[in-house]
């Protein structure tokens, strides 16, 4: 018994020398001891690998935050290192789109955040060793209490005339007009540069410097929900919308030879003699695109500033032109000689035609049925001026160079 006693004995005192050497390694090492043993290289190989990147990563606003505006205060940067990943969803996974620095210091979203919306953001940054931090946030954007939207035409799913402009009327005043265009997209497939307008505070157009292609198919997207439109008033509105270009149809028509004449895609199809404006109510001239049409409407003198000069409850084939007035419609009261001879109307471009609208030979009747929300109608040889580019959707009569300002 007691020779095994004895080797349990000199097995202890061995594994607590052992262990005394260890623990002397350890404190010498981390005592910083001269020694050059395995104690100094220990210490040495821990440094390189557990040193915190010197890369960090900072995010406005704070996490939690509540109540935080749309614009101008998500904010990433990084010091001692440069951003490698940015991310920014809402709750739905719907991505941020964002702009990172050349020198990978810092990253912004390229547009305003939507409203009473829930962020999550994840950033990465990198030292010049390789090393990489993290920092995620969550927040959410502020509620508004007053908001706007865009009335549009056309309609989604539209086919329309070479003419059609995208035109946007909103409920409020806008006096942010950079931030709220910025908020729209308008593309034409196939591609071709197009431009917006404002017509006033409340009123946005958009269109290419000619008159669309055939066939072009064009895409709209309203991104206004969360745009400060004017102070403390926001979009609440997110839209996507698509059209079609449908043939090109633009007639002319000529006041003085009391003629009008039916372009379709570069071949007359069709000279229809009408009646334009008297001497004392004449037409405009201009390019005037075609934004209503009804098959039978009331037409009233009173509400164009013609008093009781007219009121008339069954005008037949009318398209409306301008928002003063200015319809192309039927006209079953004149006697058939007028057309073609006489300007005899209060302003109005006017076809023969049968009351009740039911007679699909009139001229009125053929042109109606012929005719898309969007063709062209241009008039010439009136004596009067030419109608304003906002009078109706009629920006055709704005030069290009001024439409871009």
């Amino acid at each position: 018994m007691q020779p095994h006693g004895r080797i349990r004995t000199g097995l202890s005192a061995l594994l607590l020398g052992a262990a005394l050497l260890v623990t002397t390694a350890c404190s010498g090492g981390a005592a910083g001891s001269d020694s050059k043993g395995g104690g100094s290289g220990a210490s040495g190989a821990a440094g390189t690998g557990n040193e915190a990147s010197q890369a960090v990563v900072s995010i406005k606003p704070d996490d939690g935050a509540k109540e935080v505006e749309t614009s101008g205060v998500l904010k990433i940067s990084s010091t001692g290192g440069k951003l490698t990943t940015v991310t920014v969803a809402d709750t739905k996974g719907n991505a941020v789109e964002g702009k990172l620095a050349a020198d990978g210091s810092s990253w912004e979203p390229v547009r305003h955040l939507g409203a009473a919306t829930e962020y999550k953001v994840h950033a990465v940054a990198k030292d010049g060793a390789g090393r990489e931090s993290a920092k995620d946030i969550t927040f959410t954007t502020l509620t508004p209490k007053n908001t706007f939207v865009g009335h549009y035409q056309p309609e989604d799913g539209a086919t329309v005339g070479v003419g059609m402009p995208v035109s946007i009327n909103f409920s409020r005043g806008i006096t942010n007009p950079e931030a709220v265009e910025k908020a729209i997209q308008v593309t034409a497939e196939p591609p071709v540069p197009i431009e917006g307008h404002w017509f006033g505070n409340d009123r946005l157009d958009f269109r290419p410097e000619n008159y669309w292609a055939p066939n072009t198919k064009v895409t709209v997207k309203l991104g206004l929900d969360g745009v400060e439109g004017r102070p403390g008033v926001y979009g609440k509105q997110t839209r996507t919308f698509t059209f079609t270009v449908g043939r090109s149809q633009v007639s002319t028509v000529d006041a003085s030879s009391h003629q009008m004449e039916v372009v379709r895609d570069g071949q007359v199809i069709k000279k229809v003699p009408i009646t334009a404006g008297a001497p004392a109510t004449t037409t405009y001239n201009g390019q005037m695109v075609i934004s209503e049409k009804y098959k039978v409407t009331r037409m009233n003198g009173a509400t164009v500033g013609f008093g009781g000069e007219y009121d008339i409850s069954d005008v037949p084939h009318a398209m409306r032109l301008s928002q003063s007035g200015t319809f192309v419609h039927g006209n079953y009261w004149a006697s058939a000689s007028t057309f073609g001879s006489q300007n005899v109307s209060h302003g109005c471009i006017g076809l023969r035609d049968v009351r009740g609208a039911y007679d699909d030979e009139a001229p009125a009747a053929w042109f109606f049925n012929n005719s898309l929300i969007g063709d062209v109608v241009v008039v010439k040889n009136s004596k009067d001026k030419q109608i304003a580019p906002d009078n109706g959707l009629n920006g055709w009569n704005m030069p290009w160079a001024e439409w871009i300002k």
